[in-house]
């Protein structure tokens, strides 16, 4: 069964910190190009971070970068895809979403709440 599940979403202050983790299972996911994406309340979802499966390489959006930072630790059959976030600010509230993508091959995670607010 494949299942992509997030966890580390909650409420911080602006310029706090928070990690953000997804567990990835049922799939060979070490092949496949990992990413956080975010969608804020009456907005289109967004790529924030990605990585990919065999380099490591990242990206990042504009918004994002030098605050964010997207980690991966591959295993046998399941892949552990990480999003640290600094410095947030309150235009970062959106619901995250984990994703693994593979050519035509897409998954998502459920998703997990953060609000950055005083």
């Amino acid at each position: 069964q494949v299942q992509l599940v997030e966890s580390g979403g909650g409420l911080v202050q602006p310029g706090g910190s928070l990690r953000l983790s997804c567990a990835a299972s049922g799939f060979t996911f070490s092949t496949y190009a990992m990413n956080w994406y975010r969608q804020a309340p009456g907005k289109e979802r967004e790529l924030v971070a990605s990585i990919s499966s065999t380099y490591g390489s990242t990206n990042y959006a504009d918004s994002v970068k030098g605050r964010f930072t997207i980690s991966r630790v591959n295993a046998k059959n399941s892949v552990s895809v990480y999003l640290q976030m600094n410095n947030l600010k309150p235009e970062g509230t959106a619901v995250y979403y984990c994703n693994a993508r593979r050519a035509a091959s897409v998954y998502w995670g459920q998703g997990t709440q953060v609000t950055v607010s005083s």
